[in-house]
């Protein structure tokens, strides 16, 4: 009797509870990817106009050594008395150099190869993936440094080690959505109409598994920094260009006397890996609205 009298309290309860949540979740939920976007958006400004509105040589002596954060230097200077700021917005646009154009590698080599695998399937799609297979299995940031240590360690030679070491993902991630599409009516009336191989490919597979590759590149954009940055840090770096990743190696023996000259510049990767990361949340929700229905209700 009073469990049977309690029962409608208790769903009354769950449902506002659900409600409730479900308002707060959904705002939350909104709020931290756009977050990621208003961030990446600060990022790119910061290396495309930065520079012109700060500019101060990250290269050359600007003050004393190890001036802490102040008026003169608002994040100090380092151990040769270079301005911290003035890395920072150089390196941005080196970072976003180096993630731009390894991703655009990876994207590359990502969709010969998967896109071939999946659209032929049989022994090419067998051959390609054991090809696959032996460079997914390799240590791929050891494999960047011996790229880079065999030949000059330039920006351009960084951008290729990266690509080169970090391109299966994507393939497997392409080969996936070609081979499910390739069975597809569309598909098959390109055939009908004496299109080639290519263009099948490139006009009709491709567009339509889109979504999922557009979220993989912003996730890559961030892996490719780290990766440029980790080089960076142990010496493999451009000696010409100022990174974020220089900037830490070179100042990691001073840390305990000069704490801002490590931070700032771990923090500018944080906060750019980090907002790529969110952003790709954000293309993944606006590119697959099955899939964020069905997370939302569960």
């Amino acid at each position: 009797m009073d469990t049977t009298a309690r029962a409608p309290d208790i769903l009354l309860v769950d449902r506002t509870g659900e409600h409730g949540g479900g308002a707060g979740g959904s705002r939350t939920a909104h709020l931290v990817p756009m977050t990621g976007v208003v961030l990446l958006l600060l990022v790119v400004l910061v290396a495309i106009a930065g520079p012109y509105l700060y500019p101060v040589d990250a290269r050359t002596m600007q003050g004393r050594r190890f001036q802490p954060p102040g008026a003169a230097f608002v994040l100090g200077t380092d151990y040769l008395g270079r301005d911290v700021l003035a890395g920072i917005i150089r390196g941005a646009r080196t970072s976003l150099s180096v993630g731009a154009g390894a991703t655009g590698i990876v994207l590359l080599v990502g969709f010969l190869v998967g896109g071939a695998a999946g659209y032929y399937g049989g022994r090419v799609d067998a051959g390609l993936m054991r090809v696959t297979e032996f460079f997914q299995v390799l240590p791929a940031f050891l494999f960047a440094m011996v790229l880079v240590a065999i030949f000059s360690p330039t920006l351009s030679t960084i951008v290729v080690a990266i690509g080169i070491t970090n391109w299966t993902s994507m393939a497997r991630l392409v080969r996936v959505e070609f081979l499910a599409l390739r069975q597809r009516e569309f598909v098959a009336a390109s055939r009908a109409i004496g299109a080639s191989d290519w263009r099948v490919m490139t006009r009709a597979v491709l567009p339509s598994s889109l979504p999922p590759i557009i979220v993989n590149t912003a996730l890559t954009v961030g892996v490719s920094i780290l990766f440029e940055a980790g080089l960076s840090f142990l010496g493999l770096g451009d000696a010409n260009t100022i990174s974020w990743g220089y900037m830490i190696g070179s100042s990691r023996t001073y840390l305990r006397e000069a704490w801002w000259t490590v931070t700032f510049p771990g923090l500018a990767i944080f906060v750019t890996v980090l907002s790529l990361s969110l952003v790709g949340d954000v293309l993944n929700d606006l590119l697959d609205p099955v899939g964020r229905q069905e997370r939302r209700a569960s």
